[in-house]
């Protein structure tokens, strides 16, 4: 847990993130909330400042007295103030990456909503990452000022209920809803107007704190979102760490440089500390670097991160998602801080296992069983329609370019090409890394040991029997195919019996078949009746000798059924 500079003091650091629809008024909410803004705050960038919407995330934060209720948590010293850290997060669609990024580290979540339109797509996506990454909410309707003030009460009550509504379904029912104008008058209105309910929303922000989970232990690993260097001093990089903790003289990787590079000073809030933990919002300086070369990005203890080639993840589809999740499809996967193209192939227990009791680990986090067999699937397995659990799945991530990310992160997939403008959820699925390639050559060094297997089935027709222990077959296999191949697999009969194939029957793919408990006494007598018929026909002329024999009842199938192991480089078929 972070503690100032001052040893008499204690700050406890609680993360908000501030997400809503694109001009819901996010960046006026976090401006009027916030007192301190850190170095990253309030779109330094100047594209967003023309285009007046937040391209990257915001920080800032306001310190207010430690609320009763947490007084005590701080173990042997209680707290005396709490940091409100707000994450401004992007609304702009595309953007969305960058929230999921910045959402493994928020506490509690604001979700802004425009008074006068409601929910939007974006304020949906925003809930969504919400529900995955983030234990509660509350709801601000903002630009309570644009409603005639005759009418305002009542349009309040209506959009609370309506927005209770909304969220009966999802993790976060019943949580508070508040009603603010961040910025009386619109962006461009004078400063000299107060905004109405911000100290309101203030006190309930306070009430809806808790101690958050906060682990120092393990490696190191910060998302940095602002580099600068200072003169004569070294390098600076802002950021949050997401897991571990970083301290004077520690020695940090930054993967994307491939260099290590020694901690001099730690700033929080423009204070020096000796040290931070999961959780902070910190400035560290370390020896000087090029700063344009990481203006996002993590540092983290070396050799902590893995940089993957490809990955298995656990994988839940997310029901607000209309479209199907296909193999071999691609889709836009955010892991870590990144977001690239992966092609995804999706993949689950054979029907025999798919009974055995689930464990006790959440699905999604269960450790991936490499000497476990799984069966291909064409696409995504939805319940079965009897509103019952969805069947336990992994998908195959094969990404465009390698990513570098922590062990059993939160992997999302979207569609992020789907137009922003139609009304539907572009978040596909979720789910966690469980299992990383780090190997260039991965195909065929590491997915052969992935046994994902494909059942295959073909059919044929007993042309004629040889003897009471042996069939001729065709239409199994084409001319051209290698026979070999299949000499010693099992066929059955659709008479019963059971049989191996031998070998090659002449020049046109017929094949020979042993049956190694002989023909059973209904078939012998139904191949007989079969060829008393063509003796009778075939004094009809010569040619007729090469007539098929014409069974009265169905003719006698010969079916094939192996598996075959997707990633096999022998495509061997296998017969349990």
């Amino acid at each position: 847990m972070s503690e100032s500079h001052d040893s008499r003091t204690k700050t406890l650091n609680f993360n908000v993130g501030v997400l809503g629809h694109v001009d819901s008024g996010k960046t006026s909410l976090a401006r009027a909330l916030s007192s301190t803004a850190s170095t990253a705050a309030f779109d330094k960038n100047p594209q967003s400042r023309e285009r007046g919407i937040t391209l990257d995330l915001g920080f800032s934060s306001f310190t207010v007295d430690c609320p009763d209720h947490l007084r005590d948590g701080g173990g042997l010293k209680p707290y005396d103030s709490l940091q409100f850290t707000l994450v401004d997060c992007p609304g702009h669609a595309s953007l969305i990456r960058t929230i999921i990024g910045g959402a493994q580290i928020i506490d509690l979540m604001i979700l802004v909503v425009d008074v006068v339109k409601g929910m939007q797509t974006q304020t949906a996506e925003c809930l969504l990452i919400g529900e995955l990454t983030c234990p509660r909410m509350v709801v601000v309707l903002n630009k309570i000022d644009l409603l005639p003030a005759s009418k305002r009460q009542s349009a309040v009550e209506k959009m609370t209920k309506r927005m209770h509504k909304t969220l009966e379904s999802t993790r976060f029912k019943e949580c508070p809803v508040i009603a603010v104008a961040a910025k009386p008058g619109g962006p461009d209105a004078p400063e000299a107007e107060e905004p109405h309910g911000v100290q309101e929303l203030i006190e309930l922000l306070k009430k809806q704190t808790y101690l958050p989970k906060r682990d120092p232990t393990g490696d190191l690993l910060m998302a940095v979102d602002h580099c600068f260097s200072i003169r004569g001093q070294g390098t600076v990089m802002t950021g949050t760490i997401l897991q571990g903790s970083v301290a004077i003289n520690d020695t940090v990787e930054i993967p994307v440089l491939k260099v290590t590079k020694k901690i001099k000073s730690v700033q929080m809030f423009r204070k020096p500390v000796s040290g931070a933990a999961q959780g902070d919002r910190v400035g560290v300086c370390v020896t000087q670097f090029d700063p344009k070369l990481l203006e996002r990005g993590v540092v983290c203890t070396p050799g902590s991160l893995r940089t993957l080639f490809a990955a298995v993840i656990s994988v839940r589809k997310i029901g607000y998602f209309k479209g199907s999740l296909a193999t071999r499809a691609k889709f836009h996967i955010t892991v870590g801080h990144e977001t690239v193209m992966a092609r995804v192939s999706f993949f689950g227990l054979p029907p025999s296992d798919s009974q055995t009791t689930p464990s006790e680990l959440s699905p999604l986090e269960a450790p991936f069983n490499l000497d476990r067999e799984y069966l291909h699937q064409d696409e995504y397995v939805s319940s079965q329609g009897d509103g019952g659990p969805e069947p336990e799945q992994w998908a195959l991530l094969e990404f465009e370019r390698p990513v570098t990310c922590p062990a059993l992160c939160l992997v999302i997939g979207s569609k992020l090409d789907t137009d922003i403008h139609a009304n539907t959820c572009r978040l596909a699925f979720q789910g966690r890394l469980l299992q990383g390639f780090e190997d260039k050559h991965y195909a065929e060094t590491s997915l052969p040991r992935l046994r994902i297997y494909k059942t295959k089935q073909k059919e044929g027709q007993v042309e004629r029997v040889t003897d009471d222990y042996t069939v001729i077959g065709r239409s199994l296999f084409k001319k051209e195919t290698n026979l070999q191949l299949f000499v010693g697999l099992k066929v059955t009969l659709s008479t019963g019996e059971s049989g191996v194939i031998e070998g090659g029957f002449g020049q046109s793919g017929k094949f020979k078949i042993h049956i190694q408990e002989g023909l059973n006494p209904e078939t012998k007598q139904l191949f007989s009746s079969a060829s008393k018929k063509k003796g009778k026909s075939s004094s009809k002329g010569a040619a007729a000798v090469e007539e098929e024999p014409k069974a009265e009842s169905q003719p006698v199938s010969v079916l094939l059924r192996f598996k075959r192991y997707v990633f096999d480089p022998q495509k061997k078929m296998i017969q349990s």
